[in-house]
Parts: C-alpha cells; structure tokens; sequence
C-alpha cells in the first residue's frame, strides 16, 4: 500500500501548474519571476505553489541577492519512483502468477 507521505506527494503532483512548475525545475533552478514569465500564472499563485511543493521536500531554496532560486530535490523524485516501482513489481508478479482473491 502507498505510504501517506507517498500520496502527499502525488497529491501535490497532481495539480497541472504544481506539475509544470517540477517540469521546469527538472531543468534548472527558476526564481519566482522566471516561474512567471514561463507559465503565465500571476507571482502570488506561484510562490502558494513553490511553498507547497517545498512542504512536500520536493524542492529546495536557495537566496541569491534578493531573489531566491528554487531547485528540484532529485532524491525526493527517486524515493517516490522507487516505491512506485516496487509497486509495478508487485502488479507484474500477480499477474504472471495470475492471483486473484476468490469470491465467497
């Protein structure tokens, strides 16, 4: 079964800017205006999304003069793919032994 902390974070995920916003970040690291400029969503709705993603560990934040840059924490991404992996394991495994619970 998914962890709760594995569902937080798809949870956070899901949200289609949240989602762009990792995308971007996979790249490089962003400040808030760059963030901006990419998707088009106003500063505030923004910086709402970064805090959220930060809560969940899935970037971090580092101070450049007056802006603050925001980087993709790679093995936050790596934990999750890992648990989904062994999750694809086990679904591959009960299909090849063909497991199913009987009906009572």
């Amino acid at each position: 079964m998914v962890m709760s902390v594995e569902t937080d974070v798809l949870r956070v995920l899901a949200d289609p800017l949240r989602a762009r916003i990792v995308t971007l970040l996979a790249g490089e690291a962003l400040c808030t205006c760059h963030l901006v400029e990419e998707t088009g969503a106003r500063q505030t709705n923004i910086s709402n999304h970064l805090r959220v993603l930060k809560d969940a560990g899935l970037v971090e934040t580092e101070p450049c003069g007056r802006f603050t840059y925001y980087r993709l924490r790679p093995e936050a991404l790596d934990a999750l793919a890992g648990r989904l992996g062994e999750l694809a394991g086990a679904a591959r495994a009960a299909r090849a032994d063909d497991r199913k619970r009987p009906c009572t």
